[in-house]
């Protein structure tokens, strides 16, 4: 088994590509294009049911007696520990399986689930649907990416991915002002509560789940793209047993059924999962009698025991994939610079609205004094919403499109431009934390669109580490760093670190001590880069794949 970068013997090129139904629509074509616009808008709604609970978290703290740590724990940890689990076998799943199909349902469930959020009425309730809008949406980045990977060429595929993923921005900074005027609205025509009692941020969570069931028909219509095709590369050949490698792959991450799954592998593997299960307990055991946060530590730790789990399964169930991904330091490098840019980009995403309406909105409203045109909660909202989905655009677009020109002359260069989204956005965060004006916190974010050029450039660098098909678990594995290290830990660090000082800003600049950490891991992966991607097949051949 390849456990590194360095290249084994040459081996013979791979197959020729087999003939393709000339009818079929073209890589890069027409309905390429077409099918990145209907997943954009996939990706927005995706990120507005993710994102609304942002400009609702200040209402549902004051009706349902939560701390600004059980805030981070429901946007972040709840969310991201099971999108994170869920990714990994349906992330396999989309590399066997129909993407389309996939997507479609992944759709419905996230959907519906954001929906029954405006159904709860207790912290427990809306942990239980945050949870089902996770594994819900789970699908969605493991499918888009693998089929855009297989409907753009390599090329283009940075930009592909960066205006795909652009529409986390349309979403994210959408949900704000939908989430803002539904509520204002909602509570003004039901003061004392609407129908069965629902208040305003539950009728939010209402409006924004039932289109997602809408458009989950729409994504049903997709044609399913060719693997490999767009690489030249032989169609890999049906898996046959989806179902039963579905269910291995969910046994893999889900306790104690890893136990179960691991015992045919042998003494020694499953002796070091137990041994791995209680250092995880052991930790999570530390966490909680520091923090006094028990959920956020044993959904964590779970998450993190879980996934060595299934490292460990997919070292013996498909070596080629874990040569190219667990085994690849160049993978597992990035996996953990671009998580560290997304901790700091998750908690500001969230906490941007809720310190902006603590800080300046309630006292300058409780002064009595007359108020700038900009002063309101709903203002707030269309102008970081605003700006954090056109800002947001355009850094995530302008990364993919310049990352791919370096690239053309650099082989590690959309690395230099990734850096960006650490370098330029730190002071304006200081500054925009330090300020004691609202204009200025709000003129100061706009830079912080910078902080999303790194979006595309993370996806087409995981996927070209990768043969096709191996792109959803590439994906899922990516998505672990994003959501377990960024979504989990990011939004709860900023509010246990709140809660102790009791200074949101004190929480919200804590984030730039991840900036080394980063950098290192960044530029490390530049250095590696290149050698990977040019020795990926012949790695992959090493350790056992066809091809």
């Amino acid at each position: 088994m390849a456990s590194s970068d360095a290249a084994p013997a040459p081996s013979p090129a791979p197959s020729p590509a087999a003939p393709v139904d000339p009818n079929f629509p073209p890589v890069g074509g027409a309905y390429a294009k077409y099918v990145l616009g209907l997943l954009v808008l996939v990706y927005a709604m995706n990120f507005i049911d993710r994102q609304i609970l942002a400009i609702l978290a200040e209402d549902i703290k004051r009706d349902l007696g939560l701390s600004d740590a059980d805030l981070g724990f429901l946007y972040g940890t709840a969310f991201a520990v099971f999108y994170a689990l869920f990714g990994i076998p349906l992330g396999r799943l989309a590399d066997n399986w129909v993407r389309t199909r996939l997507l479609s349902i992944g759709l419905f469930v996230w959907s519906s689930m954001t929906a029954l959020s405006g159904l709860s009425t207790n912290f427990l309730q809306l942990s239980f649907a945050r949870v089902g809008v996770g594994i819900g949406e789970a699908s969605a980045a493991p499918s888009a990416f693998s089929m855009l990977s297989d409907w753009f060429p390599r090329e283009k595929r940075a930009t592909a991915l960066a205006i795909y993923s652009a529409g986390l921005y349309l979403g994210g900074g959408v949900s704000l002002l939908i989430g803002a005027v539904v509520v204002r609205a909602w509570n003004t025509a039901y003061p004392a509560g609407g129908p069965m009692g629902l208040v305003g941020w539950q009728a939010a969570f209402l409006a924004v789940g039932f289109p997602g069931l809408l458009l989950s028909m729409w994504v049903a219509t997709l044609k399913e793209p060719i693997r490999g095709r767009a690489e030249a590369l032989p169609e890999p050949a049906k898996v046959p047993n989806v179902g039963r490698k579905l269910w291995e792959d969910i046994s893999s991450v889900i306790p104690p059924l890893t136990l179960f799954h691991l015992a045919p592998f042998g003494a020694r593997v499953l002796a070091t999962n137990i041994a791995v299960a209680a250092a995880f307990a052991l930790l999570a055991a530390l966490l909680i009698r520091v923090t006094g946060d028990i959920p956020q530590w044993v959904a964590i730790c779970l998450g993190g025991y879980a996934v060595t789990s299934w490292a460990q399964s997919l070292k013996e169930r498909d070596r080629p994939t874990y040569a190219l991904i667990w085994g690849t330091p160049t993978f597992l490098l990035a996996l953990v610079g671009f998580g560290s840019i997304s901790f700091v980009g998750y908690s500001i995403g969230f906490w941007a609205a809720p310190y902006a309406i603590r800080t300046f909105v309630v006292p300058m409203a409780a002064s009595g004094a007359a108020l700038p045109w900009y002063a309101s909660k709903e203002i707030v909202a269309l102008t970081l919403g605003g700006w954090g989905a056109a800002g947001g655009f355009i850094g995530v677009v302008t990364g993919g499109f310049v990352s791919d020109w370096v690239k053309k002359r650099n082989p590690g260069g959309r690395i230099l431009v990734a850096g960006l989204a650490v370098l330029v956005p730190a002071p304006f965060i200081w500054l925009m934390y330090t300020t004691d004006g609202l204009g200025l916190f709000l003129l100061y974010n706009i830079p912080l669109a910078f902080g999303s050029m790194y979006v595309g450039i993370a996806a087409a660098t995981t996927q070209d580490l990768v043969l096709p098909r191996m792109r959803g678990a590439a994906t899922a594995t990516y998505f672990i760093g994003t959501t377990l290290l960024g979504l989990g830990l990011g939004p709860y660090f900023t509010g246990a670190v709140s809660k102790v000082t009791g200074s949101l800003a004190t929480g919200v600049l804590a984030l730039l001590l991840m900036a080394p950490l980063t950098l290192v891991c960044l530029y490390l992966v530049y250095r590696k880069l290149p050698a990977a991607e040019a020795t990926r097949i012949e790695r992959a051949r090493a350790a056992g794949e066809p091809i």
